[in-house]
């Protein structure tokens, strides 16, 4: 049974989210504060957490940057629904994807749902080597991958649009087909999830020798991992 945490001090909200989720399937633990959520986050024993980005002793956004610091379990994070700064933060701070309050049970078990698609965790997938794209390696199976080689620590979003821009080395790939490959969702209007996350990766990979980012952007059409 997958493990999932709910980090929100909303009592009745995680009850409810936790009934419905368990009865869908997964096994959920719940903390009301960020300080014991970040403990549980942190043992290793979750396949995902959900995390409110306001906490009654410390910021949601705190407690995933601390998160980010010692593992890469994937972090949906619950926002104020409208609030792009809340939602922008979450994701720059290093959260998969994020899901506006208030929602319902069901589109919170989809994007969980989603989430796990993508990171491979409930289906495990043949490795046959290392896609190579340049200086860039990515083992899927292992979910790792190198940049000229030194290991390169990606959240697990960044990873899956890392891989898909490298599987089309050289082309264009459109933003609403990186979110379906990254995010297991289509993009919505106004969504700047995938240019927040790119943003994250070209900070990782650093510029070229003339300055341009090895992640291009192309007007109207997507982005593109550019052959030197």
């Amino acid at each position: 049974m997958t493990k999932i945490l709910i980090i929100d001090d909303d009592v009745e909200l995680t009850g409810l989210f936790k009934d419905y989720l368990e009865r869908d399937g997964f096994a959920v633990d719940v903390a009301h504060y960020g300080e014991a959520g970040l403990r549980l986050a942190l043992s290793g024993d979750y396949r995902l957490a959900i995390l409110d980005i306001m906490l009654p002793d410390i910021k949601g956004t705190e407690v995933l940057t601390r998160i980010r610091m010692e593992s890469r379990i994937p972090v949906l994070m619950f926002t104020a629904r409208g609030d792009d700064v809340d939602r922008i933060i979450g994701l720059e701070s290093g959260a998969d994807d994020y899901v506006p309050k208030p929602c319902t049970p069901r589109e919170l078990a989809a994007r969980i749902r989603a989430i796990l698609r993508r990171t491979r965790s409930e289906v495990a997938i043949a490795d046959n080597g290392p896609i190579i794209a340049g200086p860039l390696k990515i083992w899927g199976e292992k979910r790792k991958a190198s940049w000229f080689g030194h290991d390169l620590e990606l959240t697990s979003t960044e990873f899956n649009l890392l891989e898909t821009l490298a599987m089309h080395f050289g082309r264009i790939v459109s933003k609403n087909e990186l979110s379906e490959k990254a995010l297991g969702r289509p993009l919505a209007r106004f969504d700047r999830s995938i240019d927040v996350h790119m943003s994250s990766i070209r900070q990782k990979l650093g510029c070229q020798s003339d300055g341009r980012s090895y992640i291009q952007t192309v007007r109207g059409q997507g982005y593109q991992l550019v052959k030197e």
